[in-house]
């Protein structure tokens, strides 16, 4: 690991069913949907990873979820879009109750920065067998998010802030849907 610390950290979010409808943008969820999205929320609970990574005097927040939910939301994507697209959100949604429950900050301010890719954090990620795409300072794994513990701050110290909408003020949200990346 280098010159950064690693502890596995607990965390049981909770599903909250009007926080998901607001991120899935959906105004009415039928009942046979929500237990589905309850059953998907139970089983990815238990794949859910959660670290503190210290890297010298800096200290982050990782979450994410395995490959294996991208490749069940593609899947489910293929077959049947609108539940394909409910899959992605309850997987981001867990992602962000997840860094939400450890730093609530985060859900009052609506940004959990990104730091600057060091080569420390490079490193440390790489032992988790995440690592940073070729082409922008963002985490290949699709359902995985990586901030600052404890909060230092929102959308002003985002190491993506020129490549956000939101953290460029051209849009309240950040939300981007599989494929649709630039």
């Amino acid at each position: 690991m280098g010159a950064c610390s690693v502890e596995k950290l607990e965390c049981t979010p909770e599903f909250d069913m009007m926080g998901f409808m607001e991120l899935s943008q959906e105004t009415r969820v039928d009942g046979k949907v929500m237990n589905k999205m309850t059953t998907l929320w139970d089983e990815w609970l238990q794949k859910l990873s959660v670290y503190k990574v210290v890297c010298g005097k800096i200290s982050y927040l990782l979450v994410w979820l395995p490959e294996e939910v991208e490749t069940y939301v593609d899947e489910t994507w293929d077959k049947t879009p609108s539940e394909g697209y409910l899959a992605n959100s309850l997987a981001q949604y867990l992602c962000m109750q997840s860094v939400n429950s450890l730093i609530p900050q985060v859900e009052t301010v609506g940004c959990a920065p990104a730091p600057k890719p060091t080569e420390s954090l490079r490193e440390a990620l790489a032992d988790f067998d995440l690592c940073y795409r070729d082409d922008l300072d963002v985490l290949s794994r699709r359902f995985a998010v990586v901030t600052f513990f404890p909060f230092r701050g929102g959308c002003e110290i985002c190491h993506l802030q020129k490549h956000c909408p939101k953290g460029n003020g051209d849009s309240d949200s950040t939300v981007v849907l599989p494929g649709y990346e630039r």
